[in-house]
């Protein structure tokens, strides 16, 4: 029997795998990175584990160093949770090797599994050849051969991109997984991405938990997932399970898997099987009433699976919240996450809570907040009213994208695909801000403000604030009156330096303030307190390229020098951070004029990266 358990990962997963040891009575140990020596994980395990040695990045890659903290804390179990070393069979292996219980399947089915290549080989499929690829196969998905979560995939439009979008490819996965193998298959577009929960006991049982629609991907990484997987035939969904049965038995599958599947055209087509526990498991969870982690465990203990397969109630619906700007190419934000609070009747899994650090080592998930009820219809409500009302105070997140998506015509009518955010990003990106949260931030801010013998008995001069609002700059004016503040068009109801009540065309506003420096939160509204007068020196030459997100300078493009002729929308700079390229364009056509960006350079956002003069017409 499993008495102590150690994680080989970090964040959420982390902290959900400890959750249930902890309901299970058993011991847990945590691993941490020096840049994790604080965060949640770390805290909330019974035991911690410093990882020695590898850059922050790499920490948790190294096996040898995971084994021998599992062996030191006294563990007698690892789970891998997922990403990392989750699919690596050599890692299976030393654990194996080393006394310890492996909460995972065979380090073969993994090896069999892990590269994507085989997988469609042992399904009957073979992917494209590189070289061979012509016009006609367009358009074409570069895709890692080990790991997931959207890393190591391209699209290719035109034949000439393909050796551009190989490189790049091969570079973040090898970063991402330790493995810069790649391949080519046809991109299949306006499909679903619908894929099938396994588990299989070591007795010979292997069980379908229902479908999932994880469509709503931005960069391939999935946002929103839900389930079951709305709409589809009965016949489909019983030749999905049938599918994935079907690969879990090729290579005597153990434990919690997934089987994955783009359905287009009422057709099944195979993507990958991914030998771990997937980020959206808690809506299967939701829908069965199961803890697949513990599942996990007793199935690692040797326990087969329950004579009676558990039965599906309602619909659940998850959403990813990320520290990203999805206005500004999904650039990931870092910074200080002051407060995250969701309100009671959903479940939220984090690895962070309020005063934590968002580095950029790792991927810029902050929370997955997951809805359960009756109907797919009720849970999309109850999601949405989560996400409106969560308190998220800190770096720019999607949260806005994510409540947008879900209020969409082509989501909640179950029209969507994989194209989604291609088709729809600039409809819900764009601001819609509270108009009342400017005057309700500059009202609690002036709370308390000595003036000049009070008030006085003469008109008082108004007072103006100016805040910067989903990249508008916005001026709000208030007066001290004797009956306290006031603002044109709006009754005061009340206000102090924490909350205001607004009263417009005759209807009353609640609002919540919170600052921290020159970031004001109000209510789900984000602001940023701008100086009383603009400072003359913060002007940047025309055709600036600007760092937008601490990182590495990875790639500058060949012979790129000053002087250099670059066309607009011509790649330029590349830039990693949180295991993902980025890539820094030409905004205008002209001449490079200064170029500052090194190789290997580490930059920090709004850093000088180079400045393209625009050629004149």
């Amino acid at each position: 029997m499993i008495t102590s358990v150690l994680v080989a990962n970090r964040g959420e997963i982390a902290c959900r795998i400890f959750r249930t040891c902890a309901e299970l009575g058993i011991r847990t140990v945590a691993v941490h990175s020096d840049a994790d020596a604080d965060a949640l994980h770390t805290r909330t395990a019974d035991t911690a584990v410093r990882l020695p040695g590898a850059a922050p990045a790499d920490t948790y890659l190294r096996g040898d160093l995971v084994v021998k903290a599992a062996l030191a804390a006294g563990a007698d179990a690892v789970h891998p949770g997922y990403g990392f070393l989750s699919e690596n069979p050599d890692f299976a292996r030393a654990v194996i090797d080393a006394g310890l219980t492996w909460i995972g399947p065979p380090p073969g089915a993994i090896e069999a599994m892990a590269s994507k290549t085989r997988a469609k080989e042992l399904m009957g499929l073979a992917p494209l050849a590189a070289a061979d690829v012509t016009e006609d196969d367009l358009p074409l998905l570069v895709k890692a051969a080990a790991g997931g979560g959207g890393r190591g995939m391209r699209v290719v439009r035109r034949l000439h991109e393909l050796p551009d979008a190989l490189d790049g490819a091969r570079a973040e996965a090898a970063s991402a997984f330790g493995d810069g193998e790649v391949f080519v298959e046809p991109y299949i577009e306006h499909g679903r991405h619908v894929e099938v929960q396994i588990l299989a006991d070591t007795h010979g049982t292997v069980r379908p938990l229902g479908t999932r629609d994880c469509s709503l991907q931005r960069r391939h990484q999935k946002v929103v997932e839900e389930a079951p997987a709305p709409g589809l035939p009965d016949a489909l969904t019983e030749e999905l399970y049938t599918l994935a049965v079907r690969a879990a038995r090729a290579v005597s599958y153990v434990g919690a898997g997934t089987v994955e599947f783009l359905v287009a055209d009422g057709r099944a087509h195979f993507l990958e099987m991914n030998t771990r526990l997937q980020v959206e498991h808690p809506v299967t969870e939701a829908v069965f009433g199961i803890d697949l982690v513990a599942e996990q465990i007793r199935v690692a203990e040797g326990h087969p699976l329950s004579a009676d397969p558990p039965t599906a109630h309602g619909h659940a619906v998850e959403a990813r919240l990320y520290a990203e700007d999805p206005a500004r190419d999904w650039a990931p934000q870092t910074g200080t996450l002051h407060h995250l609070a969701v309100p009671a009747g959903v479940r939220l899994d984090t690895g962070y809570t309020g005063g934590d650090e968002i580095g950029v080592h790792y991927d810029p998930m902050l929370a997955k907040i997951v809805a359960h009820a009756p109907t797919r219809a009720e849970a999309i409500r109850k999601l949405a009213g989560a996400l409106e009302r969560t308190a998220l105070h800190g770096p720019v997140t999607n949260r806005d994208l994510l409540l947008r998506s879900l209020r969409h015509d082509e989501f909640t009518a179950a029209r969507m695909d994989t194209g989604f955010y291609d088709r729809h990003l600039g409809d819900l990106t764009g601001p819609a801000p509270d108009p009342l949260a400017p005057l309700a931030a500059a009202l609690a801010d002036a709370h308390g403000r000595s003036r000049f013998g009070g008030w006085r008995n003469v008109p008082a001069q108004p007072q103006t604030k100016r805040y910067e609002l989903a990249g508008e700059e916005i001026e709000v004016s208030y007066r001290h009156t004797r009956d306290g503040l006031a603002a044109d068009g709006v009754r005061v109801v009340h206000s102090d330096a924490h909350t205001a009540v607004l009263e417009a065309d005759g209807v009353r506003h609640r609002f919540e303030i919170a600052r921290y420096g020159d970031q004001v939160y109000v209510n789900a509204t984000r602001l940023t307190a701008l100086p009383r007068f603009p400072d003359p020196t913060a002007q940047l030459a025309p055709g600036s390229l600007l760092a937008p997100m601490p990182g590495t300078v990875v790639r500058i493009a060949e012979d790129l020098r000053e002087g250099t002729t670059v066309q607009a929308g011509q790649p330029l700079i590349w830039l990693e951070a949180m295991k993902m390229q980025h890539r820094i364009t030409a905004p205008v056509t002209g001449t490079l004029s200064a170029l500052h960006a090194k190789a290997g350079q580490q930059v920090e956002p709004g850093m000088l990266l180079a400045v393209v003069q625009e050629t004149s017409s």
